[in-house]
């Protein structure tokens, strides 16, 4: 009995002694960002220590007090640029694949299995392929430098991904539930609004959280769309800290910190969400 007693500390040990260097490392690379973010000077430093050798707030404080050449808040605007894209981004993808993949799990029509397809392949090559014909339609609808363009591109490239995930999740919801309804007198659309989209309240979370995220992070189309700073989104505002010859290490590292800020306080509302859309079934039993 005391042998099994050892065996079972010493699994124990060995598996937090695991969990713990595993997680310290993990954390290392984003302490060393906060590291230059709050310590004095432009360098990246020479430390291996994971904590500012001198506390300083002076990268935050000029990155949020820049203005533009007419004196408004430069990181105000950018910041509300990211929020209206990836905003509407997320309610324009959901909508649009909410409905979509409700069609797809419910019905059979002709080139269902073909629309399913053209989804999944269309998420096999990389967005920099669409770059050229995607600036081409921007330019001719006159889309540049307009968030709306921005909004346009990744709602639509942003519906394949939230199509197949939603998709999913309404299949493992039993149709007696509908049929229930349908019997009782509920059309289609009351279906659909009271039945199926409160069930899918997880999915729809988490499929919400990504797009929002995607949209948020996006870099590479923002930076070829926009080239006006006052309608620059923050990822692209980061970007501008890398010049050629010099590098902005510590207010690249700061701007960095409060990009991520919403991101984690959208985890955190959402977290509840987030682990029953994961892994929980729609019902129950």
């Amino acid at each position: 009995m005391k042998r099994d007693s050892r065996k079972q500390l010493l699994g124990a040990v060995a598996t937090h002694t695991f969990l713990i260097v595993f997680t310290l490392a993990t954390l290392y690379p984003l302490l060393g960002v906060l590291k230059i973010a709050f310590n004095d000077g432009k360098g990246m430093g020479t430390s291996l220590a994971p904590f500012p050798e001198s506390f300083t707030l002076s990268h935050f404080r000029t990155i949020l007090s820049e203005t533009n050449a007419a004196g408004e808040w430069l990181f105000g605007q950018q910041l509300t640029n990211s929020v209206i894209v990836s905003v509407a981004t997320t309610v324009i993808g959901i909508f649009l694949a909410t409905t979509a993949a409700y069609a797809f799990s419910r019905f059979r029509f002709p080139g269902r299995r073909t629309g399913l397809m053209a989804f999944l392949v269309s998420q096999m090559f990389p967005g920099v392929l669409t770059m050229v014909p995607l600036y081409i339609l921007m330019q001719t609808l006159g889309l540049l430098d307009r968030l709306l363009g921005l909004i346009l591109v990744y709602s639509t490239t942003a519906i394949p991904f939230c199509v197949w995930m939603l998709k999913g999740y309404f299949d493992t919801i039993p149709k007696d539930l509908e049929e229930s309804a349908i019997i009782d007198g509920a059309g289609r659309f009351t279906v659909f609004w009271r039945i199926m989209l409160p069930l899918s309240a997880p999915a729809i979370a988490v499929t919400a959280l990504f797009s929002f995220m995607t949209a948020w992070n996006e870099f590479v189309l923002a930076f070829i769309f926009m080239n006006k700073p006052d309608m620059f989104t923050l990822p692209v505002k980061i970007q501008r800290y890398v010049g050629e010859h010099d590098i902005q290490w510590g207010l690249f590292a700061a701007s960095s910190v409060l990009v991520s800020i919403p991101v984690m306080a959208l985890f955190y509302a959402l977290q509840r969400h987030l682990v029953g859309g994961l892994t929980a079934g729609a019902v129950k039993g």
